[in-house]
């Protein structure tokens, strides 16, 4: 069995996220920090709920945004995405660098795109 995630993310990806940044900071009122590791910076904000957003400038498409992204507290990574294959699922980008970790996208059955992260302290897998 493939391990639930412990919470997920949606990211968007925008045009301008200055823009972005002032909309959701002082129209909205949802705090959102600049966080630094990528060219541009990128900004996460957490809702009441638990729920986390993430903003990255960067040329989007319908479909590929938003994503809707599990985080893997333990790690494997690359075990989950090799148990995604055994179950028949299309991954879209394999493991590959992210800010501060590794991620992955595949699509759910109806093709809609989703996204595994976990950070870089973690294995990559954990099988012995």
């Amino acid at each position: 069995m493939i391990p639930k995630p412990h919470r997920a993310s949606i990211v968007y990806y925008v045009a301008d996220i200055a823009r972005t940044e002032r909309f959701y900071n002082e129209t909205l009122g949802i705090a959102l920090a600049r966080m630094e590791g990528a060219e541009p910076f990128w900004l996460q904000g957490q809702l009441d709920q638990g729920l986390e957003i993430i903003f990255f400038e960067m040329e989007g498409t319908r479909g590929s945004s938003p994503s809707l992204i599990f985080d893997l507290a333990e790690g494997g990574i690359d075990d989950v995405v090799a148990a995604l294959v055994a179950h028949g699922v299309t991954i879209v980008t394999p493991v590959s660098e992210a800010p501060g970790g590794w991620s992955a996208d595949f699509l759910d059955p109806d093709g809609f795109g989703l996204g595994l992260y976990q950070s870089a302290d973690k294995p990559r897998s954990l099988k012995g």
